[in-house]
């Protein structure tokens, strides 16, 4: 391979565990610098890339991460697309399914590959899986088919044995190496003694090649309703009442059903007709939201509740951010919350 054909592969630092050091004064785990990480990967130098980076000014836990982070991260991509091959983003696990999934939306027409990884461990740590993980996420950032073309075309997170679509995926695991899971869509990769990809799964847009845009504008009145037994009604008419609210997400029981209290699905209504966007998706990790299966699932559309069909909760929510940002109308937040965007649902 030539030096004026190495891949160029700029790697964006958030923080997260794979960064972090122990403070020896309260052996707490804390956010060092990107000198430590790179320190601490000396094969990096073995690969044949052209490697930079961008570091955080304050490298951050995952569970700090905000809507204006997304903005920070996708701002390097979008000043650095033309520059780069692809991007490795180096991100906490508690949060990357958010990040990954409201950058595949923000990112329209991307055609250039954004990994996702992290670790368990620090990469400094003798069992660390941070090592393999960034190296493993270079080498697919860096992968082409025979034509030449980027192999990966989407936001994707990469964690030990696997890569999943990012929209696709969520952290299942606090203490296992392979912390990430897709459960309604299959692997895009599978990492063994080398890299296979599921081509059939691969994200490719219908269209032509577009340039790539980006958004920024994520409306954040959106919230989560998570159903129980016994979940009052005061609570409900509580938080459907949150003042100046555009979005929920509301995760119900098995294919779609709430409870069929009238109160319930007045609650409900009322709220829709007020203008905001109501969401239902699933609480269980597998399977869809299917509104006509069940009685209760049928009164919840027939208030004007929005099918989610088998979104995982971190691209429902992100995506009614992202939609509610563009200042579209409820209406039309409606028809996109049911439509496939960049593969983030099966319909």
């Amino acid at each position: 391979m030539s030096i004026a054909s190495r891949p160029k592969i700029l790697m964006i630092y958030t923080g997260g565990t794979i960064g972090m050091k122990e403070n020896p004064e309260t052996n707490a785990l804390e956010p060092f610098d990107f000198n430590h990480l790179l320190d601490n990967v000396p094969k990096l130098k073995m690969l044949d890339f052209d490697i930079a980076h961008h570091q955080f000014e304050h490298p951050i836990d995952s569970s700090a991460m905000t809507p204006e982070h997304w903005g920070q991260i996708a701002r390097v991509i979008e000043d650095n697309y033309d520059c780069f091959d692809g991007f490795v983003v180096l991100h906490g696990t508690d949060t990357m399914a958010y990040t990954a999934s409201a950058l595949s939306f923000m990112l329209e027409n991307l055609a250039k590959p954004v990994i996702i990884t992290g670790s368990q461990l620090p990469i400094g740590e003798v069992r660390t899986d941070g090592e393999e993980n960034l190296i493993t996420a270079l080498q697919i950032a860096a992968a082409r088919d025979l034509n030449g073309e980027h192999v990966i075309k989407e936001v994707a997170i990469l964690f030990e044995n696997y890569l999943w679509r990012g929209n696709r995926s969520t952290k299942r695991s606090a203490d296992n190496f392979n912390a990430f899971k897709s459960n309604n869509y299959p692997e895009l990769a599978r990492i063994g003694l080398g890299i296979t990809f599921n081509r059939d799964a691969l994200w490719r847009s219908k269209g032509p090649d577009l340039p790539l845009r980006v958004h920024y504008k994520m409306d954040t009145n959106v919230l989560y309703i998570d159903l129980f037994p016994g979940i009052q009604e005061n609570v409900v008419r509580r938080m459907l009442a949150t003042p100046g609210i555009k979005g929920i997400v509301l995760k119900t029981f098995g294919a779609g059903n709430g409870p069929n209290n009238p109160w319930f699905i007045d609650a409900i209504k009322e709220t829709i007709e007020r203008g905001v966007v109501v969401v239902n998706i699933t609480q269980c990790n597998n399977g869809s939201v299917h509104p006509f299966r069940y009685v209760t699932g049928l009164d919840l559309a027939r208030a004007g509740v929005v099918s989610g069909h088998d979104l995982t909760s971190e691209a429902a929510i992100t995506k009614l951010m992202f939609l509610l940002g563009c200042g579209l109308t409820p209406e039309e937040v409606k028809n996109y919350m049911e439509y496939s965007l960049c593969g983030e649902m099966s319909c």
